[in-house]
């Protein structure tokens, strides 16, 4: 194993705007700093309007400061009341930074794969809330430890810290592992095809919304399974954040909503917005095969939160688990 070398690219902060010609007795100035969103396949998404990210910089070997910005609305990533950013958009956007900062920084080419092994967060619900603007934010990713080479992989951790301006609004955690296409290819064993049109492992018909804490019926990912507890993940593979973009097997993404509603599905009629969660992925979650999640209420550390494990299995294996925590709403 030998250390990954840093690659600092430069430009990578904001955008910089031609400077204007100067004219007659007019002193050329220095051009405007504008703000634009980092390139989509640095974070993997095929839709701008998905990249959260805005820029970042390099504080010394093992820490970075990453830009983002959430917009007051948001078409999925959305509380009932609408009067909060969802916690799992924090989820999103930490995952997001530690594809940016290993494409951008740790040398990583684009045409390689990633492994998402842990997403953890934990969210300050009041700087969560929407304001008169959108809401500007600095992560400040730290590496765990260095992240190291093997051939032509490369596995890294970061811990990271979410601030609203001078607010702590978040903090996370996240392991990555990235491997060329070629090595991919035969970890998959055939199913690397991200242009075979996706087969459902089963067909029930979806939850009803407000039992999962949904508004929309195209945003609910659950079927019942006909055993208390228990429900078959059925997505819909045209879903426009979800499935963002052509994939050979269910994000991980996809399965971090499916713990959230599958923790507001065992409390009902009572909702649980999820203001932690911690995620360990276990394997691929194939599309062509029945994914049954499971719940179940578990003691945690806050005595006044709702904390909910979830489980999903495939074929008998476990495909991920999550611990979510959560502040019950009676209303």
């Amino acid at each position: 194993m030998t250390l990954l070398a840093f690659r600092t690219p430069a430009a990578l902060t904001t955008a910089e705007a031609p400077g204007m010609i100067p004219g007659p007795g007019r002193a050329a100035g220095p051009a405007p700093r504008l703000t634009s969103t980092v390139a989509k396949e640095y974070v993997h998404r095929a839709c701008h309007a998905e990249v959260f990210l805005t820029g970042s910089e390099q504080l010394n070997e093992t820490t970075f400061v990453v830009s983002a910005q959430w917009p007051r609305a948001h078409t999925f990533f959305s509380t009932p009341d609408g009067t909060r950013h969802d916690p799992i958009q924090a989820a999103e956007t930490i995952r997001q930074a530690g594809l940016y900062l290993a494409h951008t920084r740790f040398g990583v080419p684009l045409d390689h794969k990633f492994m998402m092994w842990n997403l953890d967060y934990t969210t300050r619900p009041r700087q969560l809330l929407i304001g008169a603007k959108p809401t500007d934010l600095t992560i400040e990713a730290r590496l765990v430890a260095q992240p190291r080479r093997n051939r032509a992989s490369v596995d890294f951790t970061l811990s990271t810290v979410v601030r609203r301006g001078p607010h702590l609004a978040a903090t996370g955690y996240a392991r990555f592992t990235t491997v060329p296409d070629s090595t991919y290819r035969r970890l998959r064993r055939g199913r690397h095809d991200v242009d075979a049109l996706p087969v459902p492992g089963t067909t029930a018909e979806p939850l009803p919304p407000a039992r999962v804490g949904r508004l929309r019926p195209c945003d609910v990912v659950l079927a019942p399974a006909g055993a208390p507890g228990t429900w078959y993940l059925t997505p819909d593979f045209w879903h426009p954040i979800l499935f963002d973009h052509a994939n050979d097997h269910i994000p991980g993404m996809v399965l971090l909503e499916a713990a959230r509603q599958a923790g507001n599905a065992l409390a009902s009629p009572v909702t649980v917005t999820p203001t932690a969660a911690a995620t360990t992925f276990h394997r691929y979650a194939e599309h062509d095969a029945p994914t049954v999640i499971t719940a179940r209420h578990t003691p945690g550390d806050d005595p006044e939160a709702l904390t909910t494990t979830v489980t999903g299995h495939q074929h008998g294996e476990p495909i991920f688990t999550t611990v979510l925590s959560g502040q019950p709403d009676h209303r």
